[in-house]
């Protein structure tokens, strides 16, 4: 079943990367397109497998020059849990258009029918891997880690792997 959902997810992308190229806009400079709305969906908990879902995500990025960002992040899985937090972000461009992002945002998880991660205030760290258009518009993998850091007595954590579509909020409205 997730290995259907992540060839549909790449589908999607795949389509969504095509229309952006035929787009006739404007190039539009790196740090101007003002902040990012994130849309992002796939696979909670994939490497344990033991609560495997299908996760989703709303994420909001300041978009500037600052080496470290401030982000907001929502996410729900098809298991009934939710994570929300507040975080930083960074951008590595290794062209002009392929960039590196980590980020590192606390949370609070709300477990749900979902995997225990032994404690309500939890961390992720997340790598993602993605294409800036001249739009302005990303696609994006991102592979996160989430986990308490210790703080409970169980500590198992959990990786999601997920495909993200993040748009200039001018765009948008």
């Amino acid at each position: 079943m997730i290995v259907r959902l992540f060839r549909r997810l790449i589908t999607v992308a795949g389509l969504i990367a095509l229309c952006s190229l035929t787009a006739h806009a404007e190039s539009v400079p790196r740090y101007e397109a003002g902040p990012l709305l994130g849309f992002s969906a796939g696979a909670f908990d994939l490497t344990q497998g033991e609560d495997a879902a299908i996760e989703g995500r709303l994420e909001y990025r300041q978009n500037n020059d600052w080496w470290f960002k401030p982000l907001a992040t929502f996410m729900a899985n098809t298991d009934g849990a939710a994570f929300a937090g507040i975080g930083i972000y960074s951008e590595i461009f290794l062209t002009e258009n392929f960039y590196l992002s980590p980020s590192f945002t606390p949370g609070v998880f709300l477990r749900g029918q979902s995997k225990n991660l032994g404690h309500p205030i939890e961390f992720r760290s997340q790598m993602e891997l993605g294409w800036r258009f001249e739009s302005g518009l990303r696609t994006s993998v991102s592979i996160n880690h989430i986990s308490n850091a210790g703080m409970g007595n169980r500590n198992p954590g959990t990786e999601s792997v997920v495909i993200s579509l993040l748009v200039p909020f001018g765009q948008l409205f």
